[in-house]
């Protein structure tokens, strides 16, 4: 994400949930992920229709999910991100049916299950759901005749050795941690409203003025879409990513073309350097009324027009989409990867960028030439790998350290172990990590690895635990 969110207001969904279970092994060619981490190759079935404008959405949503860890699971854990702000004195999510227990603000729902699945067995969640877009040009909600709808599912918690991860909702950041899934939703909208999502669109006729929109997404972290009266440009990489830019009327014909060429030559840039982009296609949403340089979600962004931000968000989809990682605990492994990454992308690109002027992030030179101008460290405890714990109590200094100090920590990496062995850890790092998880620790060894020096200095010098 870029830039600093405003107050996100709550979703209203309606659900009611059944549970169902199966024995089966978990689907073959899936790739291999950590198996203490579960619920395990989770697939999403979602059928939702809007009103006349994309603002009210109605419908049912199934999650299957298999057990890949090997201590039994009896419960599961569903992610209703956005009570965050109504809370449980007025929760945004109802969920009827389920005796378990709302936590965490109303924000997570405990599942027992049945009985309990052992590895290899797999289970199911259905529920009816409808989708209320607040006011507010943010990744949840609303400017006039435009809706966005990020994290507007529910969505399993993730279990590992550590326990299950049921961390708060920040607006300073983002929470979301979650396993690679499938997708199969299908849109049914009003003709004239434009539908851009994660994932291959198939649009078909339905009841009169209406479409219909299938996606399919396979392998992703989580499904984003928007709705409205977009203006829409395409094009095509020469590495073959078809690139769609949907903008709202606040931006000119000749900025969304701007937009759409910096897509499209920054995402053959990124897989140059991180392995190809794996789905195809990418949908960028642009609203110069975001109260956030942007937002990143799998195969979709939402952007202001500011390069660097565009660029970032893309940079997003290795460093977040494909190589995941925790983003409440372990925030610095997806941002500041993704301001490293975009200020070699833009170097690539021949784009200058654009200053900081609004604490999103503007590069700190293409080879890292300002780092020798941050500001000290405020304090002992702050630690480039703190969590968003302790940046939502120190919230102006998320992005001194997390984007520029953390970028920077890569670009000083890069001039202790040299470009060409950098290029290739990172390279090789991403490959490792492929549709997996990334973890501080990980990267830590990965670069040992690869450097011909104790890096343990390093790490003490740039605060990284």
């Amino acid at each position: 994400m870029t830039g600093a969110p405003a107050v996100r207001r709550p979703l209203t969904l309606i659900a009611v949930l059944a549970v169902l279970l199966s024995a089966a092994a978990a689907p073959p060619g899936h790739t291999a992920t950590d198996p203490a981490r579960t619920p395990g190759t989770p697939a999403y079935t979602v059928e939702l229709r809007s009103d006349a404008t994309g603002a009210h959405w109605r419908g049912h949503e199934r999650i299957a999910f298999t057990n890949t860890s090997a201590e039994p699971m009896d419960e599961v854990y569903l992610r209703l991100w956005d009570n965050a702000h109504g809370g449980c004195a007025a929760p945004a999510v109802r969920v009827s049916g389920l005796d378990g227990p709302y936590g965490v603000g109303c924000t997570a729902l405990r599942v027992p299950l049945p009985h309990p699945l052992r590895r290899g067995d797999s289970g199911a969640l259905e529920f009816d759901l409808a989708i209320d877009v607040p006011d507010g040009a943010d990744r949840f909600g609303r400017d006039g005749a435009f809706y966005f709808l990020g994290n507007a599912l529910p969505v399993l918690a993730v279990r590992d050795a550590a326990g299950w991860h049921l961390d708060p909702y920040t607006d300073n950041g983002e929470s979301f941690f979650a396993l690679v899934s499938d997708y199969a939703v299908t849109l049914d909208h009003p003709t004239g409203v434009l539908v851009p999502a994660t994932g291959t669109a198939v649009d078909g006729p339905g009841a009169p003025g209406r479409t219909i929109t299938k996606l399919t997404a396979r392998q992703v972290r989580e499904f984003a879409w928007a709705a409205g009266p977009f203006s829409r440009i395409e094009g095509r990489s020469p590495g073959g990513v078809r690139v769609a830019v949907h903008s709202a009327t606040n931006v000119t014909a000749k900025d969304a073309r701007h937009v759409l060429d910096l897509s499209l030559a920054s995402v053959d840039a990124l897989s140059t350097r991180y392995g190809a982009y794996p789905y195809g296609e990418l949908d960028v949403v642009v609203d110069n009324a975001f109260s956030f340089g942007g937002m990143e979600y799998a195969a979709f962004v939402l952007d202001r027009v500011r390069p660097s931000a565009v660029v970032h968000e893309v940079a997003h989809q290795w460093w977040y989409g494909i190589v995941g990682d925790d983003q409440y605990r372990t925030p610095w492994l997806d941002e500041s990867f993704a301001e490293y990454a975009m200020d070699l992308a833009l170097n690539d690109i021949g784009e200058p960028g654009d200053p900081s002027d609004d604490g999103g992030p503007g590069g700190l030179g293409h080879a890292g030439e300002d780092c020798a101008d941050l500001p000290p460290w405020q304090s002992v405890d702050e630690r480039l790998t703190n969590p968003m714990r302790y940046w939502d109590a120190h919230p102006d200094r998320y992005g001194p350290v997390v984007y520029d100090r953390g970028s920077c920590a890569l670009h000083d990496l890069s001039g202790l172990i040299g470009p060409e062995t950098m290029a290739t850890l990172l390279h090789d790092y991403a490959r490792a990590h492929w549709y997996g998880v990334s973890t501080t620790a990980d990267f830590k060894a990965a670069a040992q690895a690869a450097a011909s020096v104790d890096l343990a200095p390093f790490w003490r010098e740039h605060r990284i635990d």
